[in-house]
């Protein structure tokens, strides 16, 4: 069974830094893309950040490439994101995701281009 497990987040305050992990189990994502997305409070969900199976490509939603980074660790079947310099309208639910197939480069912002999904990380940022 496939599982795709995230950590990390919590209740910070403002400017700090955290890093989210999203662990993999049931097969190896290392040739698949995967990607961050988060739902802010009455908010849709929308993309956050994606990465390549090798990991060389990736790609963010335009307001937080300067202090997002994604990665991934392929021998660990996991993937991250840092977060710097937090903000309060970071605070949202953080769910990663992986697709099926294997690719695509580059990697998609789309939701429904991705299936697997976990259950989500709660991250809260006071002001």
């Amino acid at each position: 069974q496939v599982q795709l497990v995230e950590s990390g987040g919590g209740l910070v305050q403002a400017g700090v830094s955290l890093r989210l992990s999203c662990a993999a189990s049931g097969r190896t994502f290392s040739r698949n893309a995967m990607g961050w997305f988060r739902r802010a409070p009455g908010k849709e969900r929308e993309f956050v950040a994606a990465i390549s199976g090798s990991g060389g490509v990736t790609a963010y939603l335009d307001s937080v490439k300067d202090r997002f980074t994604i990665s991934r660790d392929n021998a660990k079947n996991t993937m991250y994101l840092q977060i710097d310099s937090l903000k309060p309208e970071d605070t949202a639910v953080y769910y990663c995701a992986a697709t099926f197939r294997i690719g695509p480069v580059p990697p998609p912002r789309t939701s429904n281009s991705y299936n697997y999904w976990g259950q989500g990380t709660q991250v809260t940022v006071s002001s």
